[in-house]
């Protein structure tokens, strides 16, 4: 067989070689993380309407414009942005060590001048004559993939890949979900600057009352003064809720990529609190799948798995197949000839020998590194399993508490009406008729704060147990 055949038959081997190896080293198996999962959380607690985790559950609120503020969110937010970043450049690096698998082909193109010195024949001396040569090679290099060595490291970069397009999820859950408790915060607040500005008017219609008692000699100086240091303090808490108000608004615009602004204040009718649907939390073993951050961790556990393979396979011998095939002329115009063509083919086997233990550890290196991700994942289960029982817990103590606080602000209207009573017949200083209506209003600001942390907590509960919303959708390429 001619040395062209031996090569061309040498290529042809290029295909079986490379995907017909051995893979060494451990497949990924995914650990335990608890002995013996429940079959239910134990915080599950479920009656009336649902609504499915994984559906744009923010709809139950029904707020048009909270709608408007998450599709901005998921289309503009930086955060989301530099994340698809990182999913292009892993998508690149996967893609440059995939080419390792296949063989490497280059173009070689050479032009030299030599000056030779010549003796002439016959004659005393030399003379200096000059020879042209032209090479054009085609040369080829291909690693026979042996053990897996290649296999495994392109599988260590698909899962980190993966691991990053499931961070991304992550992060676009996490920026939402923050977005909608700053909306429900910028609400809540809002309705305590309503509150307090009614504390105030009535505050404000005290004082004028007891100023004109005091002037007809039918009130002490204390009772003025006391309405007084009331009515102050609570102007003095407007300013500061006004600037809690703007700067959640600031922090809304940030996460939607816009430049933050104030808008005016939204006036909300007493009985604006709805009482939400219930959420189906599923089974404690399907958390597996839908929490991104859960699947990022195993997907980073993978990626090591695979990792502590290629360390495997490094300390194993590493075959060579290099080829090349050109032509090599004295003159421009024969290199393109038949009998200008040049062939050449060879393998070789590489064996560490000695390296003074080098290789062997980085395999423990490597297996080091992925008892560390076993310790990740499993942290970052147990915490997951913790949110949620956390968020059904505080779902049903919040409730309690918030039928608490309706009571409470029950009670206090109707010690202000007593209280009113008692003055009118005098009965009682009108400093207690101040005190009950301060009570009134802080019972309603505690009224407010129940309903936020109610309205957060589900925000709460569906990040926790994760799913399909936020998606942000796939990556697309870049050219």
């Amino acid at each position: 067989m001619t040395i062209k055949a031996q090569s061309l038959a040498a290529l042809g081997l290029v295909p079986l070689l490379a995907w017909g190896c051995i893979n060494l080293g451990p497949d990924y198996q995914r650990p335990e993380v608890v002995d013996e999962t429940p079959v239910a959380y134990r915080q599950e607690v479920l009656s009336g309407p649902q609504v499915p985790y994984d559906s744009q559950w923010w709809l139950i609120f029904d707020k048009p414009e909270l709608n408007r503020v998450v599709e901005a969110v998921i289309a503009n937010n930086w955060d989301i942005q530099r994340a698809a970043g990182r999913v292009l450049e892993l998508r690149a690096q996967a893609q440059v060590i995939r080419a390792d698998r296949f063989p490497e082909v280059d173009v070689d193109w050479q032009y030299r001048t030599e000056i030779r010195k010549i003796e002439k024949s016959g004659q005393n001396g030399t003379s200096r004559e000059t020879f042209r040569f032209y090479d054009l090679a085609l040369p080829l290099f291909f690693e026979v993939d042996l053990w897996g060595r290649l296999a495994r490291a392109e599988e260590a970069a698909r899962k980190d890949l993966l691991e990053a397009e499931e961070n991304r999820v992550a992060v676009a859950q996490t920026v939402v979900a923050e977005a909608i408790r700053l909306y429900l915060d910028i609400e809540s607040l809002e309705r305590n600057i309503d509150i307090s500005l009614q504390l105030i008017n009535s505050f404000r219609r005290s004082a004028r009352f007891i100023q004109r008692r005091y002037e007809r000699g039918l009130a002490p100086i204390l009772e003025l003064r006391q309405a007084r240091r009331l009515l102050a303090g609570a102007e003095a808490e407007i300013p500061l809720l006004r600037r809690d108000r703007g700067n959640r608004q600031h922090q809304l615009a940030v996460l939607m990529g816009a430049y933050p602004d104030v808008s005016p204040i939204h006036r909300y009718p007493e009985d604006y609190y709805t009482r939400l649907p219930e959420v189906p939390p599923g089974l404690p073993s399907e958390l597996l799948q839908r929490r991104p951050d859960i699947r990022a961790a195993e997907a980073r556990l993978m990626a090591q798995n695979a990792r502590v393979a290629k360390a495997l396979a490094d300390r194993f011998p590493r075959m060579s197949l290099t080829s090349s095939f050109g032509y090599a002329s004295t003159s421009l115009d024969d290199l393109l000839r038949d009998e200008s063509e040049l062939w050449a083919f060879s393998n070789g086997i590489t064996q560490p020998l000695f390296d003074a233990g080098r290789l062997r550890n980085r395999q423990r290196a490597a297996e080091g590194r992925y008892e560390q991700n076993v310790a990740d994942y499993a942290q970052t289960v147990l915490q997951a399993f913790a949110e949620v029982e956390d968020a059904l817990l505080a779902r049903r103590e919040r409730l309690e508490q918030r039928a608490r606080v309706v009571n409470l602000l029950d009670e206090a209207r109707a010690t202000q009406r007593v209280a009113e009573k008692r003055y009118v017949r005098g009965l009682t200083p009108y400093l207690d008729v101040l005190d009950a209506q301060r009570a009134r209003f802080i019972a309603e600001q505690d009224l407010v704060r129940a309903d936020l942390a109610l309205y957060v907590n589900r925000v709460n509960i569906y990040l926790a147990l994760g799913g399909d919303w936020a998606d942000p959708g796939p990556v697309p390429a870049r050219r």
